[in-house]
């Protein structure tokens, strides 16, 4: 019996995404300065493995042959962010020309390769010269931001015509100024609550600086969301789950849709709350012409008195499938539930789907490596997106995370995600079978199941 295929629009863009810190490596060439996470990486203990980004996969020296990889795969799609360090060692004032040549020569080796560059002008790797100075905590980086915005897009601009201003507030300003487990490693609610202000402040101030260096481009902000439901329907757990909602979504979906922060939130945070001053949320509500969606999981909350900051756990059922990070549920219902949602309660914006994968336990057998999980993951996933087109959410891309294994944060190389595989060692590349997969995706525009 022939199997069903599942179509996407005509110009539908199926991509895949990087970030900056975790490829490139060559921290210290070219004049590039150290960021927090060069310091962070370093420090005894922070990441898993006790590796670094030093190396990784060193895509600054040899981007040309990831880019071949693209090319091959047909790949024509592709996120990328840059190093603020790289242009900016002291995080404002010289510009480093080297750095701003080597994403010129990257973006135009992507173009004539067929593939369209989408960038991210912050992906994590603030300039460690900035964090000495109070870091996005202190009001004035938000501007600096916005200098160096005018800088990268004066220069690319007239190339790339698709830009995110920032990947994940949540993550940057929660991990890293609540938890402590990302750089800076900071522990304080009331400082990731005020950093978080200010990342989507300096994305408000980006916006016009953007349009006016990028004729006829497209802006967006990418944020990392989940669909989440309550443990039970007892009033704590429904609360609970309301409060992790306004916590992970809501609190920055708000802000760029409404203009204003989620009340409940405001109430509940009540003197952690940021210094906010007049016209920021005028500010931050800038008209943007799409959201970049990373999804990865749902959870299922419930109440805990002695929780966390919300006062809520995250339940988990024995018989739901996790990926390799135990703490995620594979769960792609999940993913077209957010989706509908965001269309019903943020007007039903333009949306990209700029983060999607699955970390499994890769290996390499025989020159080849066999991750069927990864294709069963990808397939359940895009046909959670095909369903929501099909129910009228205006998704326009799909960008799996990640082109390459890589230097995962806090994990370290514990965690692969890539369609092509990574020797860190030798640092050859492999196209793993999701790789080819998806090269049939990418090449047809269409979805069908391969069995595990």
């Amino acid at each position: 019996m022939e199997k069903e295929k599942y179509k996407f629009p005509d110009n539908f863009k199926w991509g895949t995404a990087t970030a900056s810190y975790q490829i490139e490596g060559a921290v210290e060439e070219d004049g590039r300065g150290p960021s927090i996470w060069d310091t962070f990486s370093h420090l005894p203990g922070k990441i898993d493995d006790g590796t670094t980004g030093d190396i990784t996969c060193d895509h600054y020296h040899i981007f040309e042959e990831d880019i071949a990889l693209m090319k091959e795969l047909g790949i024509k799609n592709y996120r990328l962010s840059i190093s603020w360090s790289r242009i900016l060692p002291e995080g404002s004032g010289k510009i480093n020309q080297k750095g701003l040549d080597f994403y010129n020569k990257l973006i135009d080796c992507l173009i004539d390769g067929g593939i369209t560059p989408h960038v991210t002008l912050f992906h994590w790797d603030l300039p460690q010269v900035l964090q000495d100075k109070g870091g996005w905590s202190n009001r004035e980086t938000a501007y600096l931001y916005r200098d160096y915005a005018e800088i990268v897009t004066a220069a690319l601009g007239d190339r790339v015509k698709s830009w995110m201003t920032h990947n994940e507030p949540w993550v940057h300003a929660f991990v890293g100024h609540l938890f402590g487990a990302h750089a800076p490693g900071l522990k304080d609610l009331k400082t990731a609550l005020q950093t978080a202000h200010h990342l989507l402040l300096s994305h408000g101030l980006a916006v016009p600086v953007i349009r006016k260096n990028s004729k006829n481009c497209r802006v967006g902000i990418v944020h990392n969301l989940e669909w989440i439901e309550s443990s039970s329907k007892d009033s704590r757990d429904i609360e609970a789950a309301q409060r992790h909602d306004g916590a992970f979504n809501r609190w920055f979906l708000d802000p760029v849709f409404y203009g204003s922060y989620p009340q409940d939130m405001m109430d509940w945070y009540g003197d952690e709350t940021p210094i906010i001053l007049p016209g920021d949320m005028r500010i931050i509500s800038a008209p943007t012409d799409f959201l970049g969606v990373n999804f990865y999981t749902k959870r299922i909350i419930g109440h805990e008195s002695h929780g966390n900051f919300l006062n809520c756990r995250q339940v988990r059922y024995p018989f739901m499938k996790k990926s390799d990070y135990e703490e995620w549920e594979n769960n792609a219902e999940g993913l077209y539930r957010l989706l509908v949602r965001l269309k019903e309660d943020y007007g039903n914006p333009e949306m990209m789907i700029t983060e999607n994968g699955t970390p499994l336990r890769d290996h390499l057998i025989d020159g080849a490596v066999h991750d069927p999980e990864r294709i069963d993951y990808l397939y359940r996933h895009m046909g959670a997106a095909w369903q929501a087109i099909d129910d009228g959410v205006r998704l326009t891309g799909f960008f799996v995370w990640s082109l390459l294994d890589n230097f995962e944060w806090c994990l370290g190389f514990t965690k692969r995600f890539g369609l092509i595989y990574t020797d860190y060692e030798t640092g050859e590349r492999i196209i793993k079978d999701s790789g080819r997969w998806f090269e049939g995706v990418c090449k047809n525009n269409y979805i069908e199941a391969v069995p595990l």
